[in-house]
């Protein structure tokens, strides 16, 4: 049965228009004005609504498999979509770490049996496994990550040597984790000398530094440069850091690129104090001059991509004093709704959220028939009203973890459906299970 979606407004490749949208077999189908129902044809209407592509997140951490006390790829798949995000790519730094390709099989098997989104990993790279980045089918892997500064799930690859080899040696996306080990070592050591474990909240930006984000982050772009990698920096943090990159030329044409998370373009060092470590994230959150400098690179093209970097843990976790109090946190049930929320207060235009979000990811990744509204291309698709408001309370969130930084905020947006290959798999506020989901596949 084909689905009509009558008289939403469509916000696709820097326009928005008020367009009829036909979804068949699982792609779209056409895109046109005022299209008559088909027999026995279901007809949505979305009459002042807004249809976007459905996100593409290209960072997250679904702790599956080895710490599904946390989450699973199930639960989060399932809050995913029910925030519009219906693509999702993993990071390798699981229980055991994503490092070879027997464990790269077992994570596809796992998604396919229980993701409710679309989904593709990332290959973790390490001091020790170039063999097994040599033996990868780049037409199933998304791309590789290294963690230049230790985060959660240690897979710091510090060996020099090892790391210029990987540089020159793949055509795969490099995403790069980038803080200055030595930097940080030093920075925790003299805190510790002064606290103790129990070191302030508001202390973690001066730890995990401007100085010790830009020191990596240029290293790894002159190690890029020097190769010819084709780097991704993720989750940029600071200000001088987004003085690295180019608004030049079309991001096609880019070998170095950059992405930017929500909760630092949401949060700032002065919501530490009310929200202590469940926003203790690694970059860490800097101050209101770098969330400023974050929006003007975004908005400006210096910055690529919008992602999460969801990474839950469990309250009891975060409740730990400084030293102890994991890295991360829960955002992909209501990343859109922040962005929207941010667009209508004029920190962002809906077609640039869209590019960023949507547009982008499947451009840098080559994701194959996703990421916009275009006939022939998969009906990835979610409908926002912008004129109803969504308040986040404890007992609507579908996290594992049971808890969000965003308890208590109001949205000025409501996430109305999620399209996955055309079919709906969030309505009305609830999740509806169906099979859904497919592998993402690549243009290489």
């Amino acid at each position: 049965m084909t689905q009509l979606i009558k008289n939403a407004f469509l916000v696709n490749e820097g326009k928005t228009s008020q367009h009829d949208l036909r979804i068949q077999d699982g792609k779209i189908l056409t895109i046109a004005e005022k299209l008559l129902p088909l027999e026995n044809e279901e007809v949505i209407d979305a009459t002042g609504k807004y249809l976007l592509p459905g996100l593409i997140d290209d960072q997250v951490h679904f702790r599956e498999p080895g710490l599904t006390h946390k989450a699973c790829i199930k639960s989060e798949s399932r809050a995913a979509v029910s925030g519009g995000i219906t693509s999702f790519i993993e990071m390798p730094n699981t229980v055991p770490q994503t490092t070879t390709v027997e464990k790269f099989d077992e994570k596809l098997a796992i998604a396919k049996e229980n993701s409710l989104a679309n989904y593709s990993f990332m290959f973790g790279g390490t001091n020790d496994n170039f063999d097994e980045i040599q033996r990868l089918d780049t037409s199933k892997v998304a791309g590789l990550k290294l963690f230049l500064g230790s985060s959660t799930g240690n897979m710091l690859v510090d060996n020099e040597a090892i790391l210029r080899k990987i540089f020159a040696s793949t055509d795969l996306v490099i995403s790069v984790h980038c803080e200055d080990e030595p930097t940080v070592k030093a920075n925790l050591a003299a805190h510790i000398a002064e606290y103790g474990e129990d070191i302030p909240i508001e202390k973690h930006p001066i730890i995990r530094s401007h100085e010790a984000c830009y020191i990596s982050s240029s290293k790894a772009i002159a190690l890029a440069k020097e190769t010819g990698a084709r780097l991704h920096v993720f989750h940029l943090s600071t200000a001088i850091e987004t003085e690295l990159f180019d608004n030049t030329i079309p991001l096609k044409d880019k070998r170095i690129t950059a992405e930017v998370c929500v909760h630092h373009l949401w949060f700032s060092a002065d919501d530490y104090a009310e929200k202590g470590t469940l926003i203790k994230w690694n970059p860490a959150v800097k101050n209101e001059a770098d969330r400023s400098a974050l929006w003007a690179a975004l908005n400006d093209d210096r910055i690529d991509v919008l992602a999460t970097d969801h990474a839950p843990h469990t309250l009891e976790e975060k409740s730990n004093v400084y030293t102890k109090a994991p890295s991360g946190g829960p955002l992909v049930q209501h990343a859109l709704l922040a962005l929207l929320t941010a667009a209508k207060k004029g920190k962002i235009t809906l077609e640039k959220l869209v590019e960023k979000a949507c547009h982008n990811p499947a451009i840098l990744f080559q994701i194959a028939k996703r990421g916009y509204l275009r006939e022939g291309y998969c009906a990835d698709l979610v409908l926002v009203d912008l004129d109803r408001t969504t308040t986040v309370t404890k007992e609507g969130l579908l996290y594992q973890c049971g808890w969000s930084p965003f308890e208590g905020t109001t949205f000025d947006a409501v996430i109305d459906r999620t399209w996955v290959n055309g079919k709906t798999v969030y309505a009305n506020g609830k999740i509806i299970e169906v099979e859904a989901a497919q592998q993402l596949t690549f243009d290489r």
